[in-house]
């Protein structure tokens, strides 16, 4: 595709000045994000203490992240669809409420049964959150600088939430107890839902077509069972039957709905918006920076603990240096993305955080290693903000505003996704590594190298050319 350079440089500079209003709404979408960003986190350092209080065994303490993973993973792309034709609102309301009253349960759980149907219901409220959340800012504010600054702003905060979380879950753990995690979802709950129905407006598509019943089916199928196997398989391998059995049916049930899709009138996804290059190739690079960079994570966590011997505490430190840099990117990738343009920026940014991955490969047993992680990983995780952002511009640009919810459908479920794969796809050689050190430098090499290479694919298939500045129109297939 030829880029359009006929744009010039101080109109797409141009920083948009926000109403009280626009940034009020803006407030209680951010907000409703960070909330699940924290959840995914949160409670990750309080699980030895909660399997103790609750009795849970250390093999069940996984169905702590897997109860909320499954539903908010599997039920994306329907709760998107339906807000796109029962009104995006209605269901963002409806989903605040219910993860704001499963958040209380979790609170109070007092077996093990009822912590998990309270998580099982937070991932239901969360896949009700998440997509209507995103279509209800790319419908409020308008295609350019605008929604550029908005998705700027949630995604720094989709980042700065999941390291908040790393951080807030042990420093509220030690000091008030596992509980105390989960209270402090149901407070943000209780902040934004009774801001939320006074600010955000009604949207929905103009017509009412059918749900695509067979299509959803299949589709939350499919990602159920997907996100089942991979999550299990983190913990127990991928040589597990109910791993093996429920991903050949995931895999089964994608290829029926792929095939439901293009049978029926009006799908639940529009196979031709799967085929929109913008589409494809930015969820393919929004895919490779959210998998990539959860690993990273994971294995520096392990590194810095368990080779380097420092606390939980000087750990979230560690990380959270990360999170203030990442906000730090937030601020300024709008500009970078309004002079460079959202694809030359999503591709720029998967390149530096592939290169800066590469540099932990330095990482030894001095303590010298702890300065070395701590600016590699936080560089890295501005250009991963970079990436966030600009992705999800790439792919919502362009797209009609009866159509956001499927587009920001997939966006999130490629978030969702990201972040559940990379972990059991890699971080499983260094768990399993009789050398830690050497598993976390061969997790490294692989991620660095996926990224790079990623960064190349995303380059050719967006047809990305060196010296050019894209137009915010990225319609075009």
């Amino acid at each position: 595709m030829a880029i359009d350079t006929t744009d010039t440089l101080p109109d797409a500079l141009d920083t948009p000045r926000l109403s009280t209003r626009d940034k009020l709404v803006l407030f209680v979408l951010c907000a409703a994000q960070f909330m699940v960003a924290l959840d995914f986190s949160v409670l990750n350092v309080a699980l030895p203490v909660l399997g103790t209080d609750l009795g849970m065994s250390r093999s069940a303490l996984q169905w702590a992240v897997t109860a909320f993973a499954l539903p908010s993973g599997g039920f994306l792309l329907l709760f998107g669809r339906v807000g796109d034709l029962f009104g995006r609102r209605r269901l963002f309301l409806a989903g605040l409420a219910l993860f704001g009253a499963a958040s209380v349960l979790a609170t109070l759980a007092w077996d093990p049964a009822s912590f998990l149907t309270g998580r099982a219901l937070q991932g239901l409220g969360a896949a009700a959150i998440v997509p209507t959340g995103m279509s209800l800012l790319t419908t409020t504010f308008p295609e350019g600088p605008a929604r550029d600054r908005a998705l700027g702003i949630s995604g720094t905060l989709l980042s700065l939430g999941f390291t908040v979380g790393m951080v807030a879950g042990g420093t509220l753990t030690d000091t008030f107890g596992w509980r105390s995690t989960m209270g402090l979802l149901s407070l943000f709950a209780l902040i934004v839902l009774p801001l939320a129905p006074g600010l955000l407006p009604e949207s929905r598509t103009p017509d009412r077509p059918r749900l695509d019943v067979p299509g959803a089916v299949t589709v939350t199928g499919a990602l159920l069972a997907l996100i089942y196997a991979l999550s299990t398989a983190a913990d127990h391998s991928f040589g597990r039957a109910d791993v093996v059995i429920t991903l050949i049916a995931g895999l089964l049930l994608l290829a029926a709905f792929v095939t439901v899709e293009s049978r029926t009138a009006q799908p639940l996804v529009s196979l031709p918006m799967l085929r929109r290059r913008t589409v494809a190739w930015g969820n393919l690079g929004g895919l490779v920076t959210f998998s990539m960079m959860s690993t990273v994570v994971f294995v520096l966590t392990l590194y810095l603990q368990e080779v380097l011997h420092l606390s939980a505490f000087e750990t979230g430190l560690v990380f959270g240096v990360q999170g203030v840099l990442s906000a730090v990117a937030g601020v300024y990738a709008p500009r970078v993305i309004g002079r460079y343009g959202p694809r030359r920026t999503l591709v720029g940014s998967l390149v530096g955080q592939g290169a800066l991955i590469a540099a932990l490969l330095g990482l030894g047993t001095g303590h010298w290693s702890v300065w070395l992680a701590t600016a590699a990983v936080s560089l890295a995780s501005m250009c991963h903000l970079g990436a966030i952002i600009s992705y999800g511009i790439t792919v919502t640009s362009g797209v009609p505003d009866e159509e956001q919810g499927l587009a920001t459908g997939l966006v999130t479920s490629t978030q969702q996704v990201g972040i559940t794969v990379g972990i059991p796809l890699l971080g499983v050689l260094a768990t399993t590594s009789p050398d830690l050190l050497t598993g976390v430098h061969t997790v490294l090499a692989l991620d660095a190298v996926l990224v790079l290479a990623a960064a190349v694919l995303v380059a050719v298939g967006l047809r990305v050319r060196s010296g050019a500045v894209e137009t915010q129109s990225l319609g075009a297939r």
